[in-house]
């Protein structure tokens, strides 16, 4: 249940109101993933709240060497919420990063990323406020299994949705396996999922998530996708953590597993992260306009121009993976292509056309995944879209036309994604001054970003079998 706090006196009214045993203190890890530990209530009053709790930093990802460990925890009351799934009544409170020595913000927290971002935004008198509404896929399955050694690697994947298990006696099996790529919006008994993404958006919403819609996707075995609604960068990042959160534990209580790892079958589609995203000045859509291409405003086209320009950086933080790029190759509907146009999702930004509506004018940046980190994500995104406005980055003449089926000489003409982790992060060490300004990303993150990914995922597990990699990025 979401409890709507605002100050620290809120949060121990909530306490005590809802006779909380134990107050669990999140936060995103450099790569992304949640980490937390929890106090009892006795351990928290309104100078923890606001002067942190302690921990260990050199324990978490890209964070702290061990001879600067001492981080603290600050308790953002605004988030407060009632963890749906723990045995014990357990307070939530996502938290930001501070210096016990010197009483600063951490430069490497990526909440505080987003923060800066959301602050630099306000700075530029651009816009007063960026939305962003990220669709991110997911698979569940009935068992995973997976293991390397010196001698052996596999992994093995079970779904009952699995069109693999067509033939298997399952006492007995009933058939209603959605084929490969015919898993899009078949109803039930084919969409077997229905009533487990029903609980996952229901409990969402209970933790104060609006959410817009929920339904199978393209792949077999599982694939879904539950769409939120937009919301301020910050907020979305913290949704999507959330998000995360609630589909895993909404699928292990019925004894299944889910999984944001972009590419975990092989011959069918993988899970993307389509971000919708708008600039706006009070109730203004910025983005809007009656004349122009797709209802498209000048400020609008110029940060288009700014994502694509930026775009291979970008891929760095947004399919920050090696398994993003099984994701991003040819023939499976990737978003490689580095143009814009409306209604067409072959393009790596498409420009919704639902609604007629300027409040509902937003650009669609298809290439992200769902295991990248939302705060770091986000706040690219809108880095490289104010600086396609800043400096008038002409993106180009849109292409309306199917960009999978172009002919050979207008295809090569087509400018494509990175087709490795390597290569985005080469883009990113080249190209990263955009994300410096106004200090929302500094070096040292960059630095940071660059060394981990390199020594954890690029050298040398690139060149390892597949197994491996689904060690690594199952648990995304």
């Amino acid at each position: 249940m979401f409890l709507n706090c605002a100050t620290a006196q809120d949060v121990l009214k909530s306490i005590k109101d809802n006779s909380v045993r134990m107050v669990d203190l999140r936060f995103a890890d450099l790569p992304g993933a949640w980490q937390h530990f929890s106090v009892p209530p006795g351990a928290l009053n309104e100078d923890a709240m606001s002067e942190g709790i302690g921990f260990d930093g050199s324990s978490i990802r890209g964070f702290q060497e061990i001879q600067e460990s001492d981080m603290l925890v600050v308790p953002d009351p605004a988030t407060a919420f009632l963890d749906p799934f723990t045995a014990q009544t357990t307070l939530v409170l996502i938290c930001n990063i501070r210096d016990p020595l010197t009483g600063e913000a951490y430069s490497r927290d990526p909440r505080h990323i987003a923060q800066k971002a959301e602050a630099h935004l306000k700075r530029t008198g651009v816009a007063d406020v960026s939305y962003f509404g990220p669709e991110a896929e997911f698979f569940v399955f009935n068992d995973v299994r997976y293991g390397q050694g010196m001698n052996y690697a596999y992994h093995e994947i079970g779904s009952k949705e699995g069109i693999w298990n067509s033939g298997e006696e399952e006492g007995p099996n009933l058939g209603h396996k959605p084929r490969q790529k015919e898993g899009y919006f078949p109803v039930p008994p084919i969409d077997s999922l229905q009533d487990l993404r029903s609980e996952m958006v229901l409990t969402m919403e209970q933790l104060g998530i609006p959410v817009e819609a929920h339904h199978h996707e393209v792949a077999t075995a599982g694939q879904g996708e539950i769409d939120m609604r937009f919301t301020t960068l910050t907020r979305m990042a913290d949704n999507l953590m959330i998000y995360k959160y609630v589909v895993k534990n909404v699928a292990r209580r019925h004894n299944m597993t889910a999984t944001f790892m972009p590419k975990p079958l092989f011959e069918d589609n993988a899970s993307g992260m389509h971000v919708h995203q708008s600039l706006w000045k009070a109730s203004t859509n910025l983005f809007h306009s009656d004349r122009d291409y797709a209802n498209l405003s000048e400020l609008a086209r110029h940060y288009i121009g700014g994502l694509l320009r930026h775009a291979w950086a970008l891929c760095a933080l947004c399919a920050p993976t090696t398994n993003s790029y099984r994701r991003l190759v040819p023939g499976y509907e990737a978003p490689i292509n580095l143009v814009y146009s409306q209604r067409n999702r072959s393009a790596c930004c498409r420009i919704p056309m639902y609604s007629p509506s300027p409040r509902a004018k937003r650009v669609e940046f298809r290439t992200p995944d769902p295991s990248c980190n939302g705060y770091l994500a986000f706040a690219a995104m809108l880095m490289a879209g104010l600086d396609g406005i800043e400096n008038r980055i002409d993106p180009g003449q849109p292409i309306d036309k199917n960009l999978y089926d172009l002919p050979p000489a207008e295809a090569k003409a087509v400018k494509s994604t990175p087709g490795s982790l390597a290569q985005a992060l080469d883009a990113l060490e080249a190209d990263h001054t955009f994300l410096l300004r106004g200090e929302v990303f500094t070096k040292d993150v960059i630095e940071t970003w660059l060394d981990y990914k390199r020594k954890k995922e690029v050298d040398p597990i690139a060149l390892r079998p597949h197994p491996y990699e689904f060690h690594l990025y199952y648990d995304i």
